[in-house]
């Protein structure tokens, strides 16, 4: 059980540090594809509460599912779960931005 702890936390830390156009995405999606099919198997309940953490869209999740039921699930919620973290990281570049840009005195 804490092995499938460790693997968890060792993703979001690489899941984390992921940046647009990194060539180290595609090997961060395998792990992950591979351990999200993992979750699948034998703890689903595990995966439901990672994909929540993540702040997955469940309705996107489902269609994505339903849409293409002869693919491999794990890489479609891998997919899913990295194009949701590098949203987080625009967002959040997005946002130091626009704070760089308000003059010292009007900060609070």
């Amino acid at each position: 059980m804490q092995e499938n702890n460790d693997n968890t936390e060792i993703l979001l830390q690489e899941l984390s540090r992921l940046k647009e156009n990194d060539p180290a995405i595609e090997e961060t999606r395998k792990k992950l594809a591979g351990y999200l099919n993992d979750l699948i198997n034998h703890d689903f309940e595990k995966l439901v509460r990672l994909l929540y953490r993540l702040d997955i869209d469940e309705t996107k999740l489902k269609k994505t599912l339903h849409d293409h039921p002869q693919h491999n699930a794990g890489e479609m919620i891998a997919d899913l779960v990295i194009e949701r973290q590098l949203q987080k990281i625009r967002s959040r570049q997005q946002f130091n931005q626009q704070d760089n840009d308000i003059d010292e005195n009007e900060k609070w």
